[in-house]
């Protein structure tokens, strides 16, 4: 197992570099981020020269992205164009969004898996059709539309709620952002888990374990369930990196200044230091996702060994 996760993380290194440099390239190759600091004014040329260097935009890309990645290794994100650290913004923004990612992946496999096992178990049936149709127009249904609703119904017209979140941003107001934010990823997790359920309850094991007398819910719990959650798991993994990301949408609905509040201002404002610090952490956190989860293989199925 040691071997396989230093394995895994030199396997990460390559990745992490070709990922970064995409995005390196994509920000500060496109427009020109000194001239978007001073919006229609025309900057002064002794000025904007000052500041290219001062960003070490005067430099070749390549150039660029390796001072770039020395300062990130040291742990400097360097500052956004107004003076600020980006350290200081993901300070406030991260803790936000991870909690709110964490509300949404708890609903989304709380929710999701509970379905899941109910139209697995009874496929065919009438349960079993509504539910599939109703992740089918939850998946068809775009986000801003489902949050803009919500919002709308939930917290304006009827009053249930606050329409907008605190900075504070406490448990009971995130609950339903973090709704919104799940319920695209909670009609995967059903859906994968309805069809594996389906497919593990004709297997011998499941059988022989029936036979033995063992109770229905031991069965469908220790066995049938454990056995099902590979393919579950993988998609919560790739997921993770995904809601936290993703969360711009939701975020900029219900005034949340996380991680997406500070993505869609750096990307407005042509902010490239906000914009390349803030995914890169998420390039990150999507790598260690996924290892983990080829590390939870082995807890589920114990056929699994790496070396």
């Amino acid at each position: 197992m040691g071997r396989y996760v230093v394995r895994r993380l030199l396997q990460m290194v390559p990745v992490f570099i070709g990922t970064t440099f995409l995005i390196f390239v994509m920000v500060y190759a496109v427009g020109d981020p000194v001239n978007a600091m001073f919006g229609d004014r025309a900057p002064d040329p002794a000025t904007a020269a000052q500041l290219r260097a001062e960003f070490n935009l005067d430099k070749p890309l390549w150039q660029q992205y390796g001072l770039y990645m020395g300062k990130i290794f040291s742990g400097d994100f360097g500052n956004a164009f107004n003076g600020q650290p980006v350290t200081e913004l993901m300070a406030t923004a991260f803790p936000l969004t991870i909690r709110l990612a964490l509300v949404a992946v708890v609903i989304e496999i709380v929710i999701g898996l509970v379905l899941g096992v109910l139209t697995g178990l009874r496929r065919g049936r009438p349960i079993d059709s509504g539910v599939l149709m109703l992740t089918l127009v939850v998946i068809s249904v775009p986000t801003f539309v489902t949050g803009t609703v919500f919002q709308y119904l939930l917290g304006v017209r009827w009053g249930l709620i606050a329409p907008a979140v605190s900075p504070a941003a406490p448990l009971g107001q995130l609950l339903l952002p973090g709704l919104v934010l799940a319920l695209v990823s909670l009609a995967y997790v059903t859906r994968l888990t309805r069809t594996s359920i389906a497919e593990n309850s004709r297997a011998d094991y499941v059988r022989t374990a029936v036979a033995k007398g063992l109770p229905r819910r031991r069965v469908t719990v220790r066995h049938l369930l454990r056995n099902s959650l590979i393919p579950v798991v993988t998609f919560l993994g790739t997921d993770v990196g995904t809601l936290m990301a993703g969360a711009l949408v939701t975020e900029r609905i219900f005034n949340i200044h996380g991680v997406g509040f500070q993505l869609w201002q750096g990307i407005v404002r042509q902010n490239s230091p906000t914009v390349v610090g803030f995914v890169t952490v998420l390039v990150i956190v999507f790598l260690l996702a996924n290892l983990l989860v080829d590390l939870l293989y082995a807890v589920l199925d114990p056929r699994i060994r790496y070396v």
